[in-house]
């Protein structure tokens, strides 16, 4: 009998839905819109019509299969209770019991998990994608902001309150730029792509580099596909925003190694699509910033989950690793 899982990504817009085989295909994939109106009990009916609609469509085409249960990935998802909790950008106030909700819409499932999006994609990494024989790294994610997820010994780290892994928040220039968290200097305000973007602006203010092919657009207008563009074609400034990005990352990363001694650390997310422009500084920096027992030991590796399939697959994994607990 062939065994599948459904991952679900819940983002502050969209909704992301597949079913998963045991390889990390994604069979079927779609999703609903995450909704302003703040009404749980209604997007949790809307999301489990959504899944049994694509699981009937998998029976079709796999009559000798089975569902085991459903892997979600959510901001400010915590593991241990199955909740979110106080989500900035979702419209569901509070703590919600999302697990207990779909218990009570699918009964016949017997793994449902909870967790963030960070920690899903690490589950992703180890199960499907390029740690599958480590037992000891950590996943950042850049993107909108950067997220975590810690791997010690096979297991992710959860801490004792659900919430462990919140790299991105560590403080790297103390009284520096203001947070999405509301406070000052994290990782997250330097190496996120909205970041990234913020120091393109203070070097073309810093040069009055009318000239970067960066220069006529906009603060809403500019991201970091720009950046990487404007670098390729030799535009200075956006070539050294990759240089300040890394530098920053490095120094995070280098943190990050000292704490936890990983073999390797992944990048994912938007940004590491630029290659080297991101690598070269991050690998530098963190070689400069760390003690000589773990010099040029630690591997910096782009990850190697689908981009488009990613959220989906690492949310998915929740579920073989909530199965490989009971074996």
């Amino acid at each position: 009998m062939k065994k599948f899982s459904v991952g679900i990504d819940i983002g502050g817009t969209n909704t992301a839905i597949g079913i998963v085989d045991e390889d990390g295909n994604v069979l079927v994939k779609g999703g609903i819109d995450t909704p302003s109106h703040g009404d749980i009990d209604k997007y949790v009916k809307e999301m489990a019509d959504a899944v049994k609609e694509m699981a009937k469509s998998v029976k079709l085409t796999n009559p000798d299969s089975e569902i085991l249960g459903i892997g979600l990935g959510a901001p400010n998802g915590n593991y241990y209770s199955g909740t979110i909790e106080y989500a900035p950008n979702l419209s569901f106030k509070g703590v919600v019991h999302l697990i207990d909700l779909l218990k009570a819409q699918f009964p016949e499932y017997k793994y449902l998990a909870l967790t963030n999006d960070a920690n899903a994609a690490a589950l992703g990494e180890m199960i499907y994608g390029g740690a599958k024989e480590m037992k000891n790294f950590v996943m950042y994610t850049l993107g909108t902001g950067v997220g975590s997820g810690i791997i010690v010994n096979g297991d992710l780290v959860y801490g004792h309150d659900g919430f462990a892994g919140e790299c991105g928040h560590t403080t790297l220039i103390p009284g520096g730029r203001l947070c999405g968290c509301g406070a000052l200097g994290h990782l997250e305000a330097y190496c996120s792509a909205p970041g990234m973007k913020r120091t393109a602006f203070e070097l073309m203010a810093k040069y009055n580099a009318a000239d970067s092919l960066l220069a006529d657009k906009s603060f809403k207008e500019l991201d970091s596909k720009m950046i990487y563009d404007a670098a390729e074609k030799g535009d200075k400034v956006a070539q050294e925003v990759f240089e300040l990005t890394g530098k920053y990352l490095g120094q995070g990363l280098a943190d990050t190694v000292h704490h936890l001694a990983p073999e390797a650390i992944f990048l994912f997310g938007g940004p590491t699509a630029a290659g080297d422009y991101i690598f070269k500084p991050t690998i530098a920096s963190m070689e400069q910033h760390l003690l000589p027992i773990f010099k040029n030991k630690i591997k910096i590796l782009p990850s190697k989950l689908k981009a488009g399939d990613a959220a989906i697959v690492g949310a998915s994994a929740l579920v073989w690793k909530e199965m490989d607990k009971e074996a």
